[in-house]
């Protein structure tokens, strides 16, 4: 599967342009004072607010981020009080008025059913005290997916045409950052998939065929046999870890010297390496077990059935901004169609990791940053990709 997961311009664009129709509206007939005009002061002070309210909202409808988005999400609606409740119940009260609280919930019911804006009045919205700022309400949509996730609701003395308009206009821009936030989520659902189907694909093959040659040592080398157990205990601790979606390139090449150890270990003389590693592309973020299935694929697909020494090269060269790494073997090689098929998702053949690496490192750089395949029958094969050296939302954990 090549899916990749992008958030689409258009979202990013409709959402700003919301915001910046919403910091016009707001600044009115504003006169020019100065350097600036009010509306140049007035949309600056809005896109400012809304970027720090959309650093909370980046982590989806929850109390936490509702709590901490909500008082910028006031500030830009000019109202007296902001509730913010999703499907099952209020996530958050800004400003005074607090003891409306529990019925901010049963306030936007009419919009959580039908999905349109609603404005209550003094009948709905009832208190005895005659201070509380807190008299009329305009409550708004935020939808994600196509579908109803929350609400949005202005509490002020009165709920003007303008104060409609305001919510509308920022409840659609809530539900746009709500979108990238699913987005973000389904992404990291999508290549946690990958890595439980990379794990399970983990050749059972090799793990035989390497005991076979452990066991093989253990009269005729004693020694020997108790490195490789060591090695094959290092490399499937680190393939079957449960830690993050990234790690080093230095870490990933240390599990690719492990798994070549014991490769070794049976092929004998028949599987030569070569390492050409740049020292200082070693710290740079890859994502989890993108080299090892690529260097396997190269041994077990185009050395394997090859008669005579066969010949693996792993580079890693700094690209600039980028780092390039590739596995390059002069083994029996495949028909370019073949490969293309894996790679579209469209082939179950027996290549270990191929479209899964080229999937998960397309979700997270972009389209541009997939596997390159150069193969023939008879000719080898190198697969090689690039990297950012520094790339939003990579980390090594």
């Amino acid at each position: 599967m090549t899916a990749s997961f992008h958030v689409p311009t258009a979202v990013v664009v409709a959402g700003a342009m919301l915001l910046l129709g919403l910091g016009v509206w707001l600044a009115g007939r504003g006169r020019r004072r100065g350097f600036l005009s009010t509306v140049d002061r007035v949309t600056y002070s809005t896109l400012h607010t809304a970027s720090l309210a959309s650093r909370h909202l980046a982590d989806g409808l929850t109390p936490e981020s509702a709590e901490r988005a909500g008082k910028h999400l006031l500030a830009i609606l000019g109202a007296r009080s902001v509730a913010i409740c999703d499907g099952s119940g209020l996530l958050a009260w800004t400003g005074p008025g607090d003891h409306h609280a529990p019925d901010a919930y049963d306030h936007a019911e009419p919009t959580r059913t039908s999905g349109s804006p609603s404005v209550l009045g003094t009948d709905t919205i009832t208190c005895p005290s005659p201070d509380c700022p807190v008299r009329a309400a305009v409550t708004a949509p935020l939808i994600a997916d196509g579908r109803v996730v929350g609400t949005l609701t202005a509490y002020a003395p009165t709920a003007s045409a303008g104060l409609a308009q305001a919510t509308g206009e920022l409840a659609r821009w809530v539900s746009a950052e709500l979108d990238v936030a699913e987005l973000g989520r389904a992404r990291t659902r999508a290549m946690e998939a990958e890595l439980r189907a990379l794990r399970a694909q983990i050749s059972p093959h090799f793990i035989y065929n390497s005991l076979g040659a452990i066991a093989s040592f253990v009269r005729t080398d004693p020694e020997r046999a108790r490195e490789l157990l060591l090695e094959f205990a290092d490399f499937t601790r680190y393939a079957l870890r449960q830690g993050g979606s990234f790690t080093t390139l230095a870490e990933e090449l240390r599990n690719v010297e492990r798994y070549l150890v014991l490769e070794q270990a049976r092929f004998g003389d028949r599987l030569q390496v070569s390492l050409l590693i740049a020292p200082e592309v070693l710290p740079v973020r890859v994502p989890y077990l993108a080299v090892q299935p690529l260097v396997e694929n190269a041994v077990r697909h185009g050395l394997a059935s090859k008669e005579g020494v066969g010949h693996v090269t792993i580079t890693a060269s700094d690209q600039g901004s980028e780092a390039e790494i590739s596995i390059d073997d002069d083994g029996v090689g495949a028909s370019p169609e073949a490969v293309q098929r894996i790679l579209d998702g469209q082939s179950r053949a027996d290549s270990v990791g191929l479209g899964n690496v080229d999937a998960r490192l397309r979700q997270v750089y972009g389209d541009d940053f997939g596997l390159v395949v150069e193969t023939a029958e008879g000719a080898g094969t190198k697969v090689s990709f690039r990297v950012p050296k520094y790339a939003p939302g990579v980390h090594s954990e």
